[in-house]
């Protein structure tokens, strides 16, 4: 290795590799994070996001692929929720892997996690792109643990991580779960997939809201003044001559004025 590499670490893991280039690094698996959507305001971070504060993480599998990353948060547990995904750092870190990669057993991963809880152990929980399976999991953990409703507990993890991104079917079992945790939801209104926008800022440009009764400008009132309705300007009509009728006025003008110098 070059001097100059040696003197320009990582500035993420710190070590030597050539992160600018793409390389992976040899100790800790950290790599250049590819944004391929350009105009997405979401920021790709080389750490899980910390959903319960010095306990519970939700990540990628780039984020459980960077071992000294998790142990400066502490984090001690690996919560594996996709049987593909290898679980790299078995003698760094206790594993549970679900075995079912088409189905999500909430009651085994909460089991888990709530062993963790009590041990006071921070731990990883994490699928492939940290986006549908791993937040269901948190979520489900959310509501089993804390009593939250869906719509909470997917507020709560959303909130935390902007990037998850729920699949349809996901939602679902979630909806089940739900269900399955408070009873009967029968007597309760159907809920879709929430939908969560960006918080309002304090400031206002006095742009109409949506709930604004927005006041159209009346052009047709009576105090309205057409531009045909104008008076007339006080011009005796004759004053103003065109064409031929000009030209013989002039001519004839002209003659009187001959006469009357001769």
């Amino acid at each position: 290795m070059r001097k100059r590499e040696r003197e320009n670490p990582c500035g993420i893991c710190g070590h030597y590799h050539k992160y600018e280039e793409g390389e992976p690094c040899g100790i800790c698996g950290h790599r250049m994070a590819v944004v391929t959507d350009k105009s997405s305001s979401i920021q790709v971070s080389a750490f899980p996001s910390e959903i319960l504060p010095e306990f519970l993480y939700l990540g990628s599998y780039d984020n459980a692929s960077r071992a000294e990353l998790l142990k400066t948060q502490g984090i001690s547990r690996v919560l594996n929720t996709v049987p593909a995904c290898q679980n790299l750092y078995k003698n760094s870190f206790t594993y549970h892997c679900l075995q079912d990669d088409q189905d999500l057993h909430f009651d085994d991963a909460i089991q888990f996690l709530e062993q963790c809880e009590k041990d006071r152990a921070r731990v990883l929980v994490h699928c492939m792109s940290g986006k549908s399976r791993s937040p269901a999991i948190v979520i489900a953990y959310l509501m089993k643990s804390k009593g939250w409703k869906l719509a909470q507990s997917y507020q709560w993890v959303k909130d935390r991580r902007p990037s998850v991104d729920l699949n349809q079917g996901v939602y679902q079992k979630l909806q089940e779960y739900e269900q399955k945790i408070f009873g009967s939801l029968e007597n309760q209104p159907a809920s879709a997939m929430p939908v969560f926008t960006s918080p309002v800022p304090a400031f206002s440009f006095n742009y109409p809201t949506p709930t604004d009764s927005v006041q159209i400008p009346t052009f047709n009132s009576s105090g309205a003044t057409s531009v045909f309705a104008r008076p007339v300007f006080g011009v005796p009509p004759q004053d103003f001559t065109f064409g031929a009728a000009a030209h013989n006025q002039r001519n004839t003008s002209e003659s009187d004025i001959a006469m009357d110098g001769s």
